[in-house]
């Protein structure tokens, strides 16, 4: 007899031979409440030994965690059906569920949660709370929804997961005698990594439109690309090549850079000030609800943090090296290292400028804080910095040919996004709504304090170095909003200098400050998390669609899979391609179609994009097509006109809570006979 055979016949024992109506009415209840056994348990053990009992719940609950997450993983690896789907004759006394079966989450569960209480409290009580997971593992089998071997193999997994966070917590205890900041730092971005993992892979939001459009040029390398450079292509194609063209396959790159930033943030605060500051400015980074964004979000602001953190810390050491070398007993040696410093220097500006065009802001900070500094003047004189000029601009030359080769399309949309055009004017409107953008990604209380730590530590040695460093930014962008709209996230390189200068001026010193004080830098801290929180979960908001910020990157998913229905069904007839008339549309469409095909995007007087410089549909003479546009519209009349014969079908994403997102037009075109698209006249 195989395993399965004894699996099902084992089964079959539980699910029907051992029926009773006692169990009928006692598993239903244990599989679905198993928390009001497991509290009156614990709650004994908390009168006996409050700490242990908190310290072992702490640590269930982040074992239940995981567990739960690594069950979800495994379920979809092994894509067992659940008996009461596979089998004829089943008692079924529940739901049978949509997921798969290996293995029982609610053993895993039970299981991950009861072993650091059993391994913590070595007292009889723990036999009881192995008894409870024993009858959660057998009432899934009892009521049908599960086999034996489903519920063993979660008790399993659960146990292994229980016993690693327990042996992590005795490490990580261990080291933080010794190690208390960088302890505190590992553990905090271990937890908040695979929160991010997890989220990514269970959270509400579907890639931006601005992910799929990076993520359609990873699969078109180049040079460089319309309107930013190649860097976030190459780390997408990275980063796909790795886990697939999925979202957490274009993403995984965010958790990494944002992971990497609060390690650089980290050593960057402790070579200023103390190891402190650098635990302080890491942790800031992660709950600032602009720079959280791009810890699971990846556009090319993730690893543009990375590149000016990391630009900011071999500078600082560049300056000081080059200084210690003029004092040196052995200036060879020294001005060597420096050499190095410059050299990294360069190279780090380099890729900062091949991933965001506001990395130039560096030179002029740079330049700005040697030349007003009579002590530091003089490195002007020197050629470290020309050599880090000089690495930089070799670094970044691939964009400068491929623009070269483009009829400088980059430099025109920058002009464009920067509205040279438009002149000298004032717009109160603009500056309101960047000033308004500022304090909802920054929060009121914490941009307050963040510029007058800035201002007051501009007169000190390291103050200095942040104010150059941090206010030129904050000011050109305050007063480039008065002449045109200036984007949220534009001004912040700008507040990276200010998270150093808050933590040394308000945390490092919190315990000697007056009430007063710790009562304003508490509730700005505890304002950033709550809206970091609330960017994440927006549901808790529930707000309309049209004012919910989220609903940007809700409903492409489920575009796309009735997109690819209508594809699948077209396509038995005669190919079909798809495509729209914006780069948001044709970009969610070719991720989430199943099969990422190639789709298109036509200019009917838009200003241009990446779409226009990649082949169109001049090929395509013949095929069918899908065209889809946002909202209830009437076709084009050109497009209308390419084609023989054209049906249209109103398509509506709704959220899990069935509120409407918004309507897509779908249209489906049959005879292509070809399209004149226009020239693009703007950028």
């Amino acid at each position: 007899m195989s395993l399965p055979e004894i699996d099902t016949l084992a089964f079959f024992l539980i699910n029907k031979n051992l029926q009773n109506s006692l169990f009928d009415i006692l598993m239903p209840f244990i599989t679905d409440k198993s928390y009001l056994i497991f509290m009156p348990l614990f709650l004994l053990l908390f009168f006996k030994d409050r700490e242990k009992a908190l310290i072992a719940l702490i640590l269930g609950i982040v074992s239940l965690l995981i567990a739960d997450w690594s069950g979800n993983i495994l379920k979809h690896s092994f894509e067992r059906i659940r008996p009461c789907d596979a089998l004829d004759g089943v008692r079924l006394l529940a739901g049978c569920g949509k997921s798969f079966s290996m293995p029982s989450n609610h053993s895993v569960n039970a299981f991950a949660f009861i072993s650091p209480l059993c391994m913590l409290l070595k007292n009889r009580m723990r036999y009881a709370f192995v008894a409870v997971a024993i009858l959660v593992g057998f009432s899934r089998v009892y009521i049908g929804v599960h086999y034996p071997s489903d519920t063993i193999a979660g008790a399993l997994l659960g146990v292994m997961l229980g016993i690693s966070v327990v042996q992590f917590y005795h490490w990580s205890s261990e080291r933080f005698k010794e190690k208390p900041e960088t302890t505190i730092l590992f553990v905090f971005l271990l937890s908040l990594s695979l929160f991010r993992i997890y989220y990514i892979q269970n959270g509400p939001m579907d890639l931006s439109p601005d992910e799929a459009h990076y993520w359609e040029w990873s699969r078109r390398l180049d040079l460089s690309y319309y309107s930013k450079g190649p860097m976030i292509a190459y780390l997408i194609y990275l980063g796909t090549s790795l886990f697939g063209d999925t979202v957490f396959g274009i993403r995984f790159m965010a958790v990494l850079f944002s992971a990497l930033s609060s390690i650089l943030m980290y050593s960057l605060g402790k070579k200023m000030y103390d190891e402190k500051v650098g635990l302080f400015s890491a942790i800031m980074i992660q709950i600032i609800p602009l720079f959280s964004t791009y810890g699971i979000f990846f556009t090319i602001d993730s690893p543009f943090i990375f590149f000016w953190i990391s630009s900011l810390f071999l500078f600082r050491e560049a300056v000081n090296q080059s200084q210690i070398s003029r004092h040196s007993e052995s200036p060879e040696a020294t001005n060597l290292k420096s050499q190095k410093y410059w050299l990294l220097l360069g190279l780090s500006i380099g890729l900062g400028l091949l991933t965001k065009y506001t990395m130039a802001f560096f030179y002029l900070c740079a330049c700005l804080f040697l030349a007003l500094s009579a002590e530091k003047r003089r490195l002007l004189l020197t050629i470290g910095p020309y050599i880090a000029l000089i690495i930089s601009l070799i670094v970044f030359s691939p964009v400068m040919l491929w623009n070269a080769q483009h009829d400088w399309v980059t430099l025109k949309h920058t002009a464009g996004q920067a509205h040279i055009a438009q002149g000298i004017q004032l717009s109160l409107k603009s500056f309101a709504e960047f000033m308004g953008s500022q304090l909802g990604v920054i929060t009121p209380l914490l941009l307050m304090l963040m510029i007058i730590s800035v201002l007051k530590l501009r007169k000190e040695q390291e103050g200095s170095y942040l104010f150059w460093f941090s206010i030129p930014v904050l000011a050109f962008f305050l007063f480039k909003s008065i002449q045109a709209k200036v984007q949220a996230n534009w001004a912040l390189p700008g507040y990276i200098a200010g998270i150093i200068s808050f933590s040394a001026v308000y945390l490092r010193r919190f315990d000697t400050d007056g009430k007063g004080k710790k009562i304003l830098v508490t509730a700005s801290l505890i304002l950033s998390l709550i809206i970091t929180s609330m960017a994440h979960y927006p549901s808790m908001l529930d707000l309309p669609a049209k004012l919910d910020p989220a609903s940007r990157v809700q409903g492409w998913e489920a575009l796309g899979e009735e997109v690819a229905r209508i594809y699948e069904q077209m396509s038995s007839a005669n190919p079909v391609f798809i495509f729209s008339d914006r780069y948001q549309v044709s970009s969610e469409l070719a991720f989430y179609v199943k099969g990422h095909p190639v789709t298109y995007c036509i200019n009917l007087g838009r200003r241009m994009n990446q779409y226009d410089i990649w082949p169109g549909l001049h090929n395509l003479r013949h095929y069918d097509a899908i065209f889809v546009s946002i909202g209830d519209n009437r076709l084009p009349e050109e497009v209308a006109a390419s084609f023989d014969k054209v049906e249209k079908k109103v398509y509506t994403a709704y959220t899990k809570k069935h509120a409407v997102i918004r309507d897509y037009s779908i249209f489906m075109c049959y005879g292509f006979k070809g399209l004149k698209e226009a020239r693009p006249e703007a950028y």
